[in-house]
């Protein structure tokens, strides 16, 4: 599927439309018989006037740039949401077809935008239509990542160093004894200390039970010891520990703290899983909306751009063609050439002097031409 198309107009001067496209049909073929080309079909749209279309023309860039960065954020979080889902990425559809199809073949829904309606109208609605979908997908983004960044959260805990780690998947009952007067403290030794330990745990207090402590666990970095005392000496126990190096860790064995803990991760992965799978659904959905809402915006542009440039009434020929880079120069040799003459020699001399084409295109040329990237 191509992804860079370029949509165009040439001005029909006193030549039929089925004329000037075949035209346009033979030279492509014999010069460039790899780039794609098809009719990119405009109904006949209520103009007003020439002020009002100049007015709408500063706007048709910065909107066109607009909704396309819209159409790309969505797709992204889509192949996004596919990746981490495990889904075979496939092609996105437009009303049931392919998205470059859609655009191919496009058709004007005269139901959702009325060709009467003034063009400001319809602009400006598109305009806040792509707004509202993009406000809506920061909304559910944020929702989704919050859920993530806590079960982000919860694995660095169970999974990151003894020295900071979730100690209740590795602490189990038996390992602790706490009574009226004795008490079991966790250690957190660097695996290079800890020969220091077991030579020094017993006398850095008082009261330290002997030969009570019992290695838990080890990682790559620390190890884990148990290390039992008598409660009245354990503060004292866990300052003289730290001026050695050694890290106590505050723990305190709570059977329904683990199975609320537990409960807690598994409705986080279920939240997960559907927060997910419904912003997958709605970003397929929405893609869509922004999608077919682009096209027409771009069938609004280029008729605006048209009669700005060939003049009133509108006689135009309009097409979607798709040029491999090798192709472009080729290309825009066969367009200049089915443009008026007269008319190529104006958009050259204003090209040299450094004018843009309409719409602040950063290219002049005796056509219409403003591109459209599918991602």
């Amino acid at each position: 599927m191509a992804t860079r198309y370029w949509v165009v107009s040439l001005p029909l001067q006193n030549t039929p439309a089925s004329s000037l496209w075949s035209r346009l049909q033979d030279s492509i073929s014999k010069n460039s018989f790899d780039t794609p080309l098809y009719r990119f079909n405009i109904p006949n749209l209520r103009v007003g006037t020439l002020d009002s279309l100049l007015s709408l023309s500063d706007d048709l860039l910065k909107s066109n740039n607009f909704i396309e960065a819209a159409s790309h954020k969505i797709r992204r979080q889509i192949e996004d949401l596919e990746r981490v889902s495990g889904i075979n990425s496939s092609s996105l559809t437009v009303d049931g077809v392919p998205v470059d199809s859609y655009l191919t073949r496009f058709v004007w829904d005269e139901a959702r935008y009325p060709t009467m309606s003034p063009l400001k109208e319809i602009v400006d609605g598109i305009h806040v239509q792509v707004a509202k979908i993009e406000d809506d997908l920061k909304v559910r983004v944020a929702e989704y990542n919050n859920v993530r960044s806590q079960l982000n959260a919860i694995n660095r805990k169970q999974t990151g160093s003894l020295a900071v780690r979730d100690l209740s998947n590795i602490v189990k009952p038996q390992d602790l004894i706490t009574t009226e007067h004795l008490v079991t403290l966790l250690a957190v030794v660097s695996k290079y200390s800890q020969k220091d330990w077991l030579s020094s745990y017993e006398t850095l207090t008082t009261y330290v039970v002997p030969r009570s402590s019992k290695l838990l666990h080890e990682d790559n970095e620390y190890a884990l010891y148990t290390v039992t005392l008598f409660s009245r000496d354990a503060d004292n126990f866990r300052t003289k520990a730290r001026e050695r190096g050694f890290q106590v860790r505050d723990f305190e064995y709570n059977s329904e703290t683990q199975e609320s803990r537990k409960q807690e991760l598994e409705k986080l992965l279920q939240d997960q899983d559907t927060l997910r799978s419904s912003l997958l659904q709605w970003c397929y959905a929405s893609y869509g909306e922004v999608f077919t809402s682009w096209m027409h915006f771009c069938a609004v542009r280029v008729s605006v751009e048209s009669i700005l440039r060939y003049g009133l009434p509108p006689k135009f020929l309009s097409a979607v063609l798709s040029p491999s880079v090798k192709s472009e120069k080729k290309v825009r040799s066969i367009l200049e050439g089915l443009s008026d003459s007269s008319n190529s020699t104006f958009w050259k001399v204003d090209d040299e002097a450094g004018m843009g084409g309409f719409g602040g295109d950063a290219d002049a040329y005796p056509y219409v031409s403003f591109t459209i990237n599918l991602i």
